[in-house]
Order: C-alpha cells, then structure tokens, then sequence
C-alpha cells in the first residue's frame, strides 16, 4: 500500500512540471571559519557539554534536524548554543564556566529551550502537537538560516522503484557535495525526521536519529526493502529535504565542507 507522500506524489507526477536532472544540486556554500562541530565524525551517541542531543519531546525530532542544520550553516547557531557570551562574561570576572571546548555549563538547558523556540516557529498556524510538516520546515530555513540556501520539499513514492530510485540518487548526489539531508520517514502516515549527514560508501549513509541522540549507518537497501525502522524508528522513506536542481554541483575543496559542521 502506498503512504499518504506516495499517494500525493503519484497524484503530482500525472501534472506536467517540466524537466529536471536528477542528482544536480545548488552550489555548495563555502564554510565560514570559527565554527566547532555540533554532531561528531564519530557514530553513535552524541554528546556536548552536559548534554546528550535528543530531541526535546516526542514531537520535536524535525526542530532537533534543523538545529542541527542551522549549525551546520550558521557559526552563530553555534555561539548561543555553546552560551559564548556566558563565557566571555565568567572569564571578564575571573570565574571559569566552560569546559576544555569552550562550551559554557549549561549547555542541555539552551539546546533544548532552542528546539523549543523552533518548534513554535515552524508551527504558528500546524498544531505542535502534530509535529512540523516539510513545508514548515523548508520555510524555517529560508527564513531563519538563509546560509543553509534554499531547500525544497521532494515527496517520496517508495513504492514505486522509478521515484525511490531518483530520490536517494538525488540526496546521494547532495551529501557527496557537502549538504546535508533532512528526512521524514513514517508508517503509512509521516511521523519521524531524521537527517543524513554524509555517505559512508556506495550504498550507505551516516544519518542521525535524534530520538535517541545517535549517528547511525543506513543501509539503503533497507529504505528500498522498506524495512528501516530498526535504524530510523519507522519503515518508510516519505520525503527528503533537497537542494534545489541548479547549474551543477561543485565542492568547495575544504573537507570541512563533506562534513556537518556546527
């Protein structure tokens, strides 16, 4: 049976839209300088200052994926969340509130008040208790981390071999060139973002899971067999969060930029 993002994209691929290539994305933005990463090159759990990055709440998995991305985009994320400015106060007075990485106590209490806030921002008019739809999401982007560039909501039919096929071809082709890739997985119903960080070989991605505050190994053979919710949560593959098709892909020749960078 197809999920409802299967069913809404069949209904869409009957409405003529003109060509696309698939697996061009947006020009990869230079990483700014002064940035400290937020989720680690290493899998597993993940962890800063005092804090394990989880989600808030049950319904907060999609403001945990753009925390994460607008760190990744914006080294200023990443100052708030770490209180740079509770440390720069303690040292002015002599008193020492960070640890070794510059993170200022306090951390888990910032990182999710800051979920909190996305949360309400991405939801102004969709029920929060219903968690945040893609749209919302891409809007938040646009509007809040304009460094991330502009993404576009991709709805996946993964029962059909043709559209899975072209959509993990299309966020295999944005990860190898440094952009991260939010995903909504679910049931037959959307209920889950997790977010891709980079590939792992030619048939597996890092994703992180912020249900339990891990990054995993997804082996796309599962999201094809439809058989993911030992890694993710849930079964199926309902929607990726793209770049958007441009003039051609290029990287910017610093690793950095093939990693998810706070």
């Amino acid at each position: 049976m197809r999920t409802v993002c299967g069913v809404a994209r069949r209904v869409r691929s009957l409405v003529p839209r003109g060509a696309r290539q698939p697996g061009r994305v947006a020009e990869v933005l230079p990483l700014a300088g002064g940035r400290r990463p937020l989720l680690g090159e290493h899998m597993g759990e993940q962890r800063r200052g005092d804090a394990r990055l989880d989600q808030v709440d049950r319904t907060a998995c999609g403001s945990a994926v753009l925390v994460a991305l607008a760190a990744w985009a914006d080294p200023a994320e990443m100052l708030r969340l770490d209180g740079e400015a509770v440390a720069g106060a303690a040292t002015a007075s002599g008193t020492t509130v960070a640890d070794a990485h510059g993170v200022a106590s306090g951390f888990g209490a910032r990182y999710d008040a800051r979920q909190q806030q996305v949360h309400r921002q991405t939801n102004r008019f969709w029920p929060r208790a219903l968690g945040t739809t893609p749209w919302g999401m891409v809007r938040w982007l646009r509007r809040h981390v304009p460094g991330a560039g502009p993404y576009r909501v991709r709805l996946v039919d993964d029962r059909s071999r043709a559209d899975l096929t072209a959509a993990l071809d299309e966020a295999t082709a944005a990860l190898a060139a440094g952009r991260p890739v939010p995903m909504l997985v679910g049931s037959l119903v959307p209920r889950h973002y997790v977010l891709a960080l980079g590939v792992l070989d030619a048939d597996s991605w890092r994703v992180y899971e912020p249900g339990s505050g891990r990054v995993r190994a997804l082996d796309l053979r599962l999201v094809r067999q439809r058989r993911t919710a030992p890694v993710l949560g849930f079964h199926r593959l309902h929607a990726l969060l793209l770049p958007p098709p441009g003039v051609g892909a290029r990287r910017t020749g610093s690793t950095a930029a093939r990693r998810l960078e706070g």
